[in-house]
């Protein structure tokens, strides 16, 4: 069997450590298994569709990237896995906690802080919440992005944390953030207890997946989602790499949850620079 290639972006130092873990798992169950790491999702699609991976871990809109220009030149993608905590997630758009908004609508002629122009959770998903609730981003409110680690897609969080302590802050009248993170500010202490309240939260959507384009070999891919849905929490051999992936177990991969992002990068023109350039590749 020739190995299989996967493709990851390196958003933290943490990504050898996870990979490096899965590919000792898989060789040992007779599943010859490489990875190779990108230094941002736009170079990791490109080389997904130039061959240099079989299978791609994407975020949201790496997903919607690759779906699109694969469907350009006449191929289908499709999700072969993701994990249980990629499923029905949502945003919110927080607020001070004594602030007098309280509707979406309410932010007219504010200050919307967001995380880096690429994150789904942070930007895309929340600003188009606004913007069907009736109100045009840069138009009818202000925007302050935080443009930290471009290409990643907010995987490292980090234009999120700056967009939360813009508003305790006051630099901002609101602050768009994946729920989980709300928490996770108001527990490390970036958002004060009590400080804050959520003034609308999202309708669900999906996160991460792995792509894979027609024409990858069926036997390894068989064998790779074979693997993987068969890895088990209470295995002590990989509870420390699920826990570091942020997962309890693998489920298979689901298309239907990222409606929101497609309406969102139509809408912003997202990813329409990037779909010509690719599309003349």
């Amino acid at each position: 069997m020739d190995t299989l290639i996967l493709g990851a972006v390196a958003y933290d130092p943490k990504v050898v450590t996870i990979w490096e873990g899965f590919k000792q798992h898989f060789v040992e169950r007779e599943l010859p298994f490489d990875f190779v790491l990108y230094s941002n999702y736009e170079r990791q699609v490109e080389g997904q569709l130039a061959g240099e991976v079989h299978v791609a871990w994407n975020s949201p809109l790496a997903w919607i990237e690759a779906e699109r220009a694969a469907r350009a030149r006449g191929r289908k993608a499709a999700a072969l896995a993701m994990r249980d905590t990629d499923r029905d997630l949502t945003s919110v758009v927080v607020v001070r906690a004594d602030a007098p908004i309280r509707t979406l609508s309410d932010l007219a002629r504010t200050t919307v802080a967001v995380g880096a122009s690429d994150s789904p959770q942070a930007t895309l998903i929340p600003l188009l919440a606004i913007a069907e609730a009736g109100l045009k981003p840069g138009a009818d409110f202000r925007v302050l992005g935080h443009d930290l680690l471009v290409g990643k897609h907010g995987d490292h969080i980090g234009g999120e944390r700056e967009a939360a302590r813009a508003l305790i802050a006051g630099k901002a009248d609101a602050a768009c953030m994946i729920d989980g993170n709300h928490l996770a500010f108001t527990r490390e202490g970036t958002l004060p207890a009590g400080s804050t309240r959520i003034l609308a939260q999202t309708a669900p959507y999906d996160h991460c997946n792995f792509t894979v384009l027609e024409g990858v070999p069926a036997p390894q891919l068989i064998r790779f989602t074979e693997l993987l849905l068969a890895m088990s929490y209470d295995d002590p051999s990989v509870r420390a790499l699920l826990d570091m992936e942020g997962l309890k177990r693998w489920l298979p991969g689901r298309v239907d949850g990222y409606a929101q992002l497609n309406r969102a990068v139509d809408l912003f023109g997202t990813l329409d620079a990037w779909l010509m350039r690719a599309g003349r590749e």
